[in-house]
């Protein structure tokens, strides 16, 4: 066959309104964009990793080195051993041990659908018909002094970025004017279930809470088990949740009522659509997640969103400093989107091998 060429770019962008986690502040978010062409067609693909190891998630290098070092070469000699592209519904199954190989994996898979997508001149649409208006979710933290939050009239849901303690009465005030149900993030910080009930009953007078995500470590159902035995308000598990053996594990443990299924953590499009449907099979609540992504993966994964889930999801726009920069463009087929030639352009583009 022809050969493929995989182009690579890293766009750091600045967000508008930077957000502070327990043990992190998301100021800059750097988005790894990939492009595959092959015979005058091109897919792309995008994942927004961690700018560093947290929580069982990779940092950016790891990822970016494991798309040069094994996504890639594998992908180019299956390409070339089969003499054809293979199906993007395989390109999950050549992950490797190390959870940055999910990610790198999330990144070329959405770039080979989108490509197959575009050469069988059909939508994705026609793949996941839009059966539902999924509400979107913002994020936000109550963990710094700032201005005002600044939220979409679209939004349903907000996420709460915090960590154990009092929150200040600032906060306290901006939970109450928000004026819709607010999921407290945890990102793993908290260090007992006295720290999450003492959060949610101040946060209680002042707003609705719909659930309390990812208290305790990823892997811990014990202890999200006995804080969903000690709360009327759900439990939801993220971090936690990268399989569907994880999922099997909340329900057999009864850690959680609720889970946030996020593609590039699981693997990709393929596997988050499998996840949803055994999460649902199973009882629970799915919503899907996101890292900050451009406004172009943001549109993928709402056209998957649309087809299958409907909790308010991380779909919102995330906003960046540099509001002049559009980040898409229409596309015909395929997703109906893409990364904008101004933004690839103003990126920084990377090798593609190691």
């Amino acid at each position: 066959m022809n050969s493929v060429k995989v182009t690579l770019w890293r766009d750091d962008a600045a967000l508008d309104q930077p957000v502070t986690a327990a043990a992190q502040r998301h100021e800059v978010r750097s988005r790894l964009f990939l492009a595959l062409d092959h015979d005058g067609v091109r897919g792309f693909g995008e994942v927004a990793p961690q700018p560093f190891a947290l929580n069982g998630d990779p940092s950016f290098d790891e990822v970016l080195d494991e798309v040069r070092s094994f996504v890639v070469p594998n992908f180019e000699a299956a390409c070339a051993r089969e003499g054809a592209m293979p199906s993007w519904t395989r390109v999950a199954r050549f992950a490797g041990p190390r959870a940055a190989s999910r990610v790198a994996l999330a990144l070329m898979e959405m770039a080979v659908l989108d490509r197959e997508l575009r050469e069988d001149v059909r939508k994705a649409v026609e793949l996941w018909p839009p059966r539902l208006s999924t509400p979107s979710q913002a994020t936000v933290s109550a963990l710094e002094p700032g201005p005002a939050w600044n939220l979409s009239a679209q939004v349903a849901r907000v996420r709460v970025k915090t960590a154990p303690g009092p929150l200040s009465d600032e906060v306290l005030t901006r939970l109450e004017a928000l004026a819709m149900p607010v999921l407290l993030d945890f990102n793993c910080s908290a260090r007992s279930i006295a720290d999450v009930l003492d959060q949610v009953a101040s946060v209680r007078h002042v707003a609705t809470v719909a659930a309390v995500e990812q208290p305790f470590a990823a892997g811990n159902v014990v202890d999200h088990a006995a804080l969903a035995q000690r709360t009327d308000v759900s439990v939801s598990l993220d971090e936690g949740v990268r399989s569907s053996r994880d999922l099997d594990q909340i329900v057999r443990y009864g850690a959680a009522s609720m889970v946030c299924v996020k593609p590039p953590r699981v693997g990709g499009l393929a596997n988050a659509r499998t996840m949803i449907e055994r999460a649902r099979d199973l009882g629970l609540t799915v919503y899907l997640g996101g890292f900050f992504e451009s406004g172009f993966a943001r549109a993928v994964h709402r056209t998957l969103a649309e087809n299958c889930v409907n909790e308010p999801s991380d779909l919102a726009e995330v906003k960046r400093s540099s509001a002049g920069l559009v980040e898409t463009q229409d596309a015909q087929w395929g997703f109906e989107v893409a990364p904008s030639a101004a933004l690839l352009e103003a990126a920084t583009e990377l090798s593609a091998s190691a």
